[in-house]
């Protein structure tokens, strides 16, 4: 009897087993389901280090900075299937200081980027604040792309802001060698419609070790009391050429009336902006250098020039040591208006010079 009862008991058990398994894999099923429809996904930098500056009027500093190489960010991204070739999408990026842990971009919650939109097979629309046009043509053409530090090109090369705000963006799709896009902010001020407004558009061309980039940006600013109407255009052409043992990367840009760097407006700084620099990989290590020379077209003391050197040293996928130093040769006298200054990935910087070394962690 007692033989009977184990033999009886293992098909139940059998069955069991089985029955749990098919309920299983059919929720496993269905979750895929539901994640294919909608995908969400959660991802950040964090990125911290130490920088030394110095050639300010204030002195030396040396300082813990977060965002060197890349501002620290935590952001999410979604996209669902509408069916026939059309897709809903999202981007909330909010950056933060790790230093501190306070916000970054002025305390905006998802100050770096915040838009929704529509793509198909004849582009993407997006809605919201998003990077401007000239400003991604400028990262394209930098050596340091998605490593800022000590050598961002933005320490001086005019770039007509980061990103707009109230930004209509169309992008055409990314198939072939060209890509295009076009964005319009809204000045949204009451009687005047060119009031604020922001204007933006970029194309490319890529083809094997070949990349090229045009972009153009206008401003036209707020009136003001005591304000001359002033509007800022920005337009740059600029490339990359891969000759497998170093990439070589040059742009030429333009600038006239009211220009920002590093989010600091500039009034009247018209000039003539060249970048020249070289990437050179050894090993798993990538070492970047570039120089930039800004020629200001006016009788004042505006001319300037920057050179800079950086490492970078990946200890895997996802997470990679790096160094830089850059120095800004000014015509203007420190501390005026048109004294450029070296930053990093999310701050200004305080002198001529500055050196950096961090980690930074992607996710």
């Amino acid at each position: 009897m007692k033989r009977l009862a184990i033999e009886n008991a293992q098909p139940i058990k059998e069955i069991y087993m089985k029955k749990t398994l098919c309920i299983m894999l059919g929720a496993s099923a269905m979750a895929s389901a539901a994640w294919a429809q909608t995908n969400v996904a959660i991802y950040g930098i964090v990125d911290a280090g130490i920088v030394r500056e110095s050639g300010g009027v204030a002195g030396s500093v040396t300082k813990l900075g977060s965002g060197i190489a890349s501002g620290s960010r935590i952001g999410f991204r979604g996209r669902e299937d509408l069916g026939g070739g059309m897709a809903a999408q999202f981007v909330l990026e909010t950056g933060t200081n790790i230093d501190t842990g306070a916000m970054g971009q002025g305390g905006l919650l998802f100050g770096r980027q915040a838009h929704v939109g529509l793509s198909t097979g004849a582009g993407t629309l997006t809605f919201g604040r998003q990077y401007t046009p000239l400003f991604m043509a400028v990262n394209a053409v930098d050596p340091f792309l998605g490593f800022s530090m000590a050598g961002s090109a933005n320490n001086i090369l005019s770039e007509g802001g980061i990103r707009m705000n109230n930004t209509v963006k169309y992008a055409m799709p990314a198939t072939g060698p060209f890509t295009a896009d076009i964005a319009y902010g809204f000045g949204e001020v009451a009687g005047d419609s060119s009031a604020g407004r922001n204007v933006g558009a970029s194309v490319g061309y890529s083809s094997g070790p070949l990349s090229i980039r045009l972009a153009y940006h206008r401003a036209n600013n707020v009136p003001a009391a005591g304000v001359a109407p002033d509007d800022g255009r920005s337009i740059l052409l600029g490339g990359v050429y891969n000759f497998g043992v170093a990439k070589f990367h040059l742009g030429v840009q333009s600038n006239k009336g009211l220009i920002t760097i590093n989010g600091r407006a500039i009034p009247r700084t018209d000039s003539r902006d060249v970048l020249v620099g070289v990437t050179v990989p050894f090993g798993v290590s990538s070492v970047m250098a570039s120089y930039i020379r800004k020629d200001a077209r006016s009788a004042l003391n505006r001319d300037a020039n920057q050179m800079a050197i950086g490492v970078t040293y990946p200890l895997s996928k996802r997470t990679d040591l790096y160094a830089s130093y850059a120095r800004i040769d000014n015509d203007a006298a420190a501390g005026t208006a048109n004294f450029y200054t070296v930053g990093n990935g999310s701050d200004t910087g305080t002198g001529d010079k500055a050196f950096n070394f961090g980690i930074r962690h992607t996710f």
